[in-house]
């Protein structure tokens, strides 16, 4: 094996940038339209009949309405078009890969042009209708049916919205300090600024009907037996609390999904620590998000390594593009082989019909801190009882498990594809299954 170089002196360090600095990386991203901006911005988009952009929503809103609205003068309905399919349009609007989903799919894209942006006009309609004092939806008369909610993440919050909004009370457990899930700690700082995962909670739960238990973990403080027993029904929405191995030298790496948790509830960046050189392994969303916010932290070499060719990184090209444009290198085509405080040696890989083979020829990167962002696993014990199925909770299209009266979405659960938006609308149909199981005996 390769004689890896020393650590480096300096190591991982906080206080690499001001805090004037710092403030300034870690603004909105993609500041938001003003009026006059949606209305241009509205005007290009042609309403289709049958749009291909709300085939391509995997929550199906109605984006020609809710566009033709902001057109009209009027966001607040718009945003209430939004709200109806999918309840965190809002946070949908900044992190949703709109590049490759509803945007991707409008005409004016198929047309070789600019497609109508999407999202920026979605998060215009929301920002609006957010900022008012009158909340949107009134909870139906009580059912006298109670329902608990297992993680409070996009998956959940939508179910206990809808589930509340038929009249249900619910019950929202969550392990963490916070309600949020992925939305409060798992998603880069620079594109949910102002702390809007929790100001969208707050306005969630505006709701009524929904009471918020935090530090309640299953398997810990919880159990589907006394879930199944109190409750008329259960909806799962843990999430992956897992972290897959990296199989080399694991203790000398960081989980990126820790560095990025750490990142969002620092109350001063400038205490937050980061290396001079960052390695993060990985390809999907999370590596990119933990590869930018390390640059922007002051890392001064930041490169990403996954194992396949780029065509099959998880991670949208827009986000991989961002990722370049913020000054992070990307290797691609190489698996870890070895790893010491100083460095991390690699071995090039090729794709064969017997699946991917490491190749002889290996180089070493320098590095003081390593990340992993190799996907995150199930922790078994939390769902003993269950069928699970490549590692997730094996459900039907409504969302029902293999246990009666549990239903799980989002994350930790099959058929999704580890976004937002998806989990939202598995939240969403389960809930509806739900209201239609303790109300009709469906």
């Amino acid at each position: 094996m390769t004689v890896l170089p020393p650590i480096y002196k300096d190591g991982i360090t906080a206080g690499r940038l001001d805090a004037e600095t710092l403030s300034d990386n870690f603004c909105d991203v993609h500041p938001p339209l003003d009026p006059h901006e949606a209305h241009v911005a509205a005007d290009r988009c042609y309403f289709c009949y049958d749009a291909p952009c709300i085939q391509a929503c995997p929550t199906s809103i109605d984006i020609p309405l809710f566009i033709r609205q902001i057109s009209t003068g009027t966001p607040e309905a718009a945003a209430k078009t939004i709200f109806d399919s999918n309840i965190l349009g809002g946070m949908c609007a900044r992190v949703c890969p709109t590049e490759t989903l509803c945007e991707e799919a409008c005409v004016r894209e198929l047309a070789e042009q600019k497609p109508v942006e999407i999202g920026a006009l979605q998060r215009y309609a929301t920002d609006t209708m957010m900022t008012r004092d009158t909340h949107p939806y009134t909870r139906a008369a009580a059912t006298g049916k109670a329902v608990a909610v297992v993680g409070a993440g996009p998956a959940g919050l939508a179910a206990a919205h809808r589930l509340a909004l038929h009249g249900h009370a619910v019950t929202l457990f969550e392990a963490r300090p916070k309600a949020g899930g992925l939305n409060e700690y798992g998603i880069a700082a620079y594109k949910t600024v102002d702390d809007f995962a929790q100001a969208e909670l707050d306005w969630l739960l505006g709701i009524g009907g929904i009471t918020v238990e935090t530090g309640k973990a299953l398997g810990e403080d919880l159990s589907l037996d006394s879930l199944s027993d109190d409750f008329d029904a259960v909806f799962l929405s843990i999430g992956l609390g897992g972290v897959n191995a990296l199989g080399v030298n694991d203790d000398q790496a960081l989980p990126a999904v820790d560095f990025i948790e750490d990142l969002r509830q620092s109350e001063d960046l400038t205490k937050l620590a980061v290396g001079r050189r960052v390695v993060v392994i990985g390809g999907g969303m999370t590596a990119v998000d933990a590869a930018v916010q390390s640059k922007l932290l002051g890392a001064e070499e930041v490169t990403i390594v996954y194992r396949r060719e780029q065509a099959k990184m998880a991670a949208s090209g827009h986000e991989q593009n961002h990722a370049a444009a913020s000054g992070v290198r990307i290797i691609t085509n190489a698996a870890p082989i070895g790893m010491t405080k100083g460095g991390v040696e690699f071995a090039y890989t090729v794709s064969t019909e017997d699946g991917l083979q490491t190749s002889e020829e290996t180089f070493v990167l320098p590095a003081d801190q390593v990340l992993t962002a190799i996907g995150q696993a199930l922790k078994q014990e939390q769902i003993d009882g269950l069928d699970i199925v490549r590692g997730k909770i094996a459900i039907n299209d409504q969302g029902r498990t293999s246990r009666g009266g549990v239903w799980a979405g989002g994350d930790c659960a099959l058929g999704g594809d580890d976004l937002t938006v998806t989990a939202v609308a598995q939240g969403r149909d389960a809930a509806e299954d739900i209201h239609a199981s303790m109300t009709q005996g469906a």
